[in-house]
């Protein structure tokens, strides 16, 4: 399977998702197939820090998804990124934003935020279920890095959502206590957990120990070698591949 940008592009059509969310616009697009077959399930897609729903990487993704798999796939701005990043802000890469605020800083204001994240996730779970038929289709969620920061409590409190990639992200071992903790405790979906052996921003044995607190009684960790941003185009291929099969084999 080739990963999406590696070959040839698959044919999907992009459109823009009214998300409505606590009395505002979440930005928001959905991938759909360009057949006129409905879309088989639908994959939210979550970025990392620094990235936004348009970033090249969710694109691929999300175009990946609906031309290859037949799914539709979404993608929305989290908080404080994309359309929503803070005026003086705006400009600077990821790397650049982190220095400025400072590490620990920045991940505050995203746990912060999960909360919005998650309320947001779901208000956009209804806006593409209300397109025609998509009514009822499985709900699966694809979200690395700081994708996972939102998607292990966004997956622990959605039922709607039954299958799920995490990685690039860990907890440590011993803090159960903490809400995201807590909340990975919860998710009993099946799960593949993808991690960098040489993450240089979480700790392999961070990764570790949040992929033992997962409560899901059907988990696989795949683990590369390489640093945060040189997962395999491979895996990722192989990771839409676990929800396009978890999603549609009933």
């Amino acid at each position: 399977m080739i990963f999406p940008g590696a070959g040839r592009e698959p044919s999907a059509d992009r459109l823009p998702l009214p998300v409505r969310q606590a009395g505002e616009n979440v930005p928001a697009v959905a991938w759909l197939p360009a057949s006129s077959a409905p879309p088989t399930a639908i994959v939210l897609v979550g970025h990392g820090a620094g990235m936004d729903k348009d970033a090249p990487f969710v694109t691929r993704i999300s175009r990946h998804l609906a031309g290859n798999l037949g799914c539709a796939a979404v993608a929305i701005d989290a908080p404080h990124h994309g359309e929503r990043t803070p005026a003086q802000e705006r400009g600077l890469s990821a790397q650049e934003r982190r220095e400025r605020m400072g590490l620990a800083a920045w991940r505050a204001r995203n746990a912060r935020a999960t909360a919005q994240a998650v309320a947001d996730w779901q208000a956009a779970i209804d806006a593409v279920r209300a397109l025609d038929a998509m009514p009822d289709v499985p709900v699966g969620y694809f979200g690395i890095s700081m994708g996972t920061r939102f998607g292990v409590p966004l997956v622990a409190a959605e039922p709607r959502i039954t299958a799920a990639v995490f990685g690039l992200f860990g907890h440590p071992a011993g803090d159960r206590e903490a809400a995201f903790a807590r909340a990975a405790a919860q998710v009993t979906v099946p799960v593949l957990f993808l991690l960098q052996w040489d993450d240089e921003l979480f700790p392999r044995e961070d990764g570790l120990a949040l992929y033992d607190l997962l409560g899901s009684r059907s988990k696989t960790l795949h683990a590369n070698s390489g640093g945060h941003l040189q997962i395999p185009h491979d895996e990722i291929s192989h990771a839409a591949e676990f929800l396009r099969q978890h999603l549609t084999s009933g």
